[in-house]
């Protein structure tokens, strides 16, 4: 699709930056890809949809396509995507996490957490510096902001004094790759982290935690930092790397326990990806956790995980019912209405 069939289109455009799509980001292309997905419904008709993106071929049906590619993400926010905005036009565009330096049209950012604000750990110095530098500017200069939780619509109120009312809370549901084991499948013994390698996730409570109870543990994620990964394997944990969704699905599926210790999180989905595959979840007593988990999860201290295991386990039967029904509460249907009705407010359509 061009540039200029886009533009024609009657009803307003509205372009989506997608190029997080085919780059292996776990949460931020979940959420993308199932926004995509599903924002063509909830439009009805009254918007345009398209997406700029490297990987035009991952775009769902019924989203118009704009190929951009970039030698750097640095240049592709610097030039290359306010080059191509300033082409189009559009009514209005939607980012992630940060805004071009220049846009011609209002501008809507998503925001999945502020743990660089948090933890100095999360991330090194440098990338540290960016985030704090850009996502408040993007914040403060958006028409209306879009964060995955209530806990990181708090931090965004508290840390950057954002009006609550510019915010809207959008939720991550669950990806349809992500569904119930067959009744015929076992599971095969092993405790299943999943999530990107890096201190912040906390790995090594789950390593620890595992050999205390006297079980393997996978882990499922991206090497972020590989001496923290050399030491999970080190204390004996199977690495997987990054997974796709049918083989992370069947990972869920075949584990006994789902164990996610993480420090910080602004929204925590696999806690729904585990539950909705019928796998009992253990996490931290973290705020996102809880918010997503509900009564479903075991929450237990990084110091009483291996217990908190033993817990899941004991209660699995139970736990994966009640996980089945907390999977219910989060839908991509209701999540693409509220960000097009946010998208509408902004229009005035």
């Amino acid at each position: 699709m061009t540039a200029a069939s886009v533009s024609g289109r009657l009803a307003p455009l509205v372009v989506v930056d997608a190029d997080v799509l085919g780059r292996e980001r776990t949460g931020d292309e979940t959420y993308v890809h199932n926004l995509l997905r599903r924002m063509p419904t909830a439009a009805d008709g009254a918007l345009t949809i398209a997406a700029v993106t490297r990987r035009p071929e991952l775009v769902p049906p019924g989203v118009e396509t704009i190929a951009l590619r970039a030698r750097s993400q640095e240049l592709r926010m610097a030039w290359a995507l306010p080059r191509l905005l300033h082409r189009l036009r559009p009514a209005l565009a939607h980012f992630q996490h940060s805004l071009p330096l220049r846009s011609p049209c209002p501008a809507v950012v998503t925001v999945h957490d502020l743990s660089f604000e948090r933890d100095a750990r999360v991330m090194g110095r440098w990338d540290r510096f960016v985030f704090r530098s850009v996502v408040p500017r993007s914040v403060r200069a958006a028409a209306r902001v879009c964060a995955v939780s209530e806990r990181t619509k708090r931090d965004l109120v508290e840390l950057y004094g954002i009006d609550a009312r510019k915010v809207v809370v959008t939720p991550n549901a669950v990806d349809p790759a992500f569904t119930r084991a067959r009744d015929d499948v076992a599971h095969d013994g092993y405790l299943l982290f999943v999530g990107a390698i890096q201190e912040r996730k906390n790995p090594l409570a789950a390593a620890d935690a595992a050999r205390e109870v006297g079980m393997p543990l996978v882990v499922a994620g991206p090497e972020k930092e590989p001496a923290l990964a050399r030491e999970l394997e080190a204390r004996g944990a199977e690495l997987k790397g990054y997974v796709d969704k049918p083989a992370l699905a069947e990972l869920y599926r075949r584990s006994a326990c789902v164990v996610l210790p993480s420090r910080y999180e602004g929204f925590g989905l696999p806690v729904l990806e585990a539950m909705a595959c019928g796998t009992a979840v253990v996490a931290t007593n973290d705020e996102a956790m809880r918010e997503v988990g509900g009564d479903a999860a075991v929450y237990a201290d990084e110091r009483e995980l291996a217990q908190g295991i033993r817990r899941a386990l004991s209660e699995r039967d139970a736990r994966v019912e009640a996980g089945f029904e907390r999977v219910q509460l989060f839908s991509w249907d209701e999540t693409a209405r509220r960000v097009v009705a946010a998208y509408r407010e902004v229009l005035g359509v």
